[in-house]
């Protein structure tokens, strides 16, 4: 794979996507609670309607958060986790439960279903701090920033990754987020939103992802195949290098997203891989849509 020639980190003066009715929408809203329903992929087998008829708690930590998980009678029972300021490393801490997998360095939704963390009043901000969803499924992350999560450097959250999917995961709605870094592979950031080892049913909407070298993987490796079923709408791409996404088989589509300033590659078809690409505007990009950096091509 091609090293990338650098980062023009710059100021967006726009948080405008596409529609496909009228051409350019809404800035990104004030936090609040959780609304509307899953859309894509998402809405499919089953459907995501996360901790939906659960307790809501309130959380202002990290630790909070992982009391709320662990608190739970089950690692299936519904919650909502409405989190409101900023959670990083120094108010985040390991607690014990039956119905959790918790730890200090990341919020980590592990063997967990049914589960929904969203921002609230003033919003949420996980500060160096990833998410991460592992073997679990009916998953919404609604109205929050995750931002400048490294994989080497202090400190360490995720392998580097905003927020990342991995084994088995199921229906996972991402939805009003800003997932962003301050630079690329060298100082320390890894990807903005990956999905791997059969992640499937996956929706990413009215999202900001900027200033990062990778915007995101879907699959590890060429012979990664196994994730599909991902919906990107209604997203904007802005200053990033390359995977707008890296997809590697599987099937996603992508539709009314805004991408700015990519400096590499945008959407990378490849391995097999089936992408409906449709109504999406590209400004001051290089190579916006195919295959690239592999004969196998998508």
């Amino acid at each position: 794979m091609r090293r990338p020639v650098g980062l023009r980190l710059r100021a967006v003066l726009t948080t405008m996507a596409l529609t496909a009715t009228t051409g350019w929408i809404l800035s990104m809203p004030t936090a609040s609670a959780a609304t509307g329903s899953a859309t894509g992929y998402a809405a499919q087998n089953g459907g995501t309607t996360g901790g939906a008829g659960g307790q809501t708690v309130r959380a202002t930590t990290g630790t909070e958060i992982n009391e709320a998980l662990c608190n739970r009678a089950s690692t299936d029972t519904p919650v909502i986790i409405e989190v409101e300021g900023t959670i990083n490393h120094g108010n985040t801490s390991d607690v014990s439960g039956d119905s959790c997998d918790v730890t200090d360095d990341l919020i980590d939704l592990k063997k967990v279903s049914n589960v929904t963390i969203v921002g609230v009043g003033r919003g949420a901000v996980f500060d160096q701090l990833g998410i991460h969803i592992r073997e679990s499924r009916n998953i919404i992350i609604q109205n929050v920033t995750v931002r400048n999560v490294k994989k080497s450097g202090s400190p360490t959250s995720n392998g580097g990754d905003a927020i990342s999917m991995e084994s088995n995961v199921r229906n996972v709605w991402v939805d009003h987020t800003t997932l962003e870094a301050s630079g690329g592979e060298s100082e320390g950031f890894d990807g903005l939103f990956d999905m791997k080892n059969n992640t499937q049913y996956v929706t990413l909407s009215y999202s900001i992802l900027r200033n990062s070298e990778r915007g995101g993987l879907i699959g590890s490796s060429e012979s990664d195949r196994s994730n599909s079923f991902i919906t990107f709408h209604n997203n904007l791409y802005s200053n990033l290098n390359s995977r707008t996404p890296l997809l590697r088989g599987g099937t996603a589509h992508m539709f009314n997203n805004h991408y700015v300033g990519l400096v590499e590659s945008g959407i990378n078809s490849r391995a097999g891989a089936r992408a409906k690409v449709e109504n999406n505007y590209f400004e001051d990009s290089k190579d916006v849509l195919g295959t690239f950096y592999t004969d196998e091509a998508g």
